[in-house]
Parts: structure tokens; C-alpha cells; sequence
């Protein structure tokens, strides 16, 4: 069983930066897909960006050249800096873990972040 704790969440104007951190209680190493999704109220949860043990990363279309994930595997961390933020990025964003052999999906708290003026 992992942990993930969420934080780095809050309010922002339009166009401002921030940096979401995922803090894992165990190893995250041993996970091949990290990533982070969000959700708004009545909609489904969607995948924002993800990052795989290659190295590889994928990010939804409404955030690429705006959104960054890393992971940081010595620190069981992960983190996605938002930067160009707009309203339309307002929702509550969920740190995931995920590997497949065998099958493991782990999911945080989620941590509110609202892009307004």
C-alpha cells in the first residue's frame, strides 16, 4: 500500500505559475507510470500528464507547452509545474501511481487549484 499526499494547490490569477508536489510514502521507483489528473464537478477525471519509468512523458493537448511533470524517485516525489495558468485549468488535481506487473493504482487526496482574477 502507497500513500501519495498532494500539495502546492490554492488560488492564482490568470497567467500565474504553480507547482504541485506528490509526496509518496513508499518507494515510487518501482512504479512505471506516475501521473496527474484532474476533475471538476460533474465532469469525469481527466489525465493531465504522465510520466513513465523511461523516462518518456504525455500531457493532454489543453496543457502542453504549459504543464511540466517530473519525478523525482530518490525523494518518492512527483511534481507538475503549471505555468500560463487560466480559469479553464480550475479543478482538484489527483497525484497517481500506477504499474501493471503486477497490477497497482494508488491515488492522493487531491488538492483544489483555481485559476481566477
Amino acid at each position: 500500500q502507497v500513500q501519495l499526499v498532494e500539495s502546492g494547490g490554492g488560488l492564482v490569477q490568470p497567467g500565474g505559475s504553480l507547482k504541485l508536489s506528490c509526496v509518496a510514502s513508499g518507494s515510487i521507483s518501482g512504479f512505471n507510470i506516475v501521473g496527474w489528473f484532474r476533475q471538476t464537478p460533474g465532469k469525469k477525471r481527466e489525465l493531465v500528464a504522465r510520466n513513465f519509468n523511461s523516462g518518456a512523458t504525455d500531457y493532454a493537448d489543453s496543457v502542453k507547452g504549459r504543464f511540466t511533470i517530473s519525478r523525482d524517485n530518490g525523494k518518492d516525489t512527483v511534481y507538475l509545474q503549471m505555468s500560463s495558468l487560466r480559469p479553464e485549468d480550475t479543478a482538484v488535481y489527483y497525484c497517481n501511481v500506477r504499474d501493471y506487473l503486477p497490477y497497482r493504482d494508488y491515488w492522493g487526496q487531491g488538492t483544489q487549484v483555481t485559476v481566477s482574477s
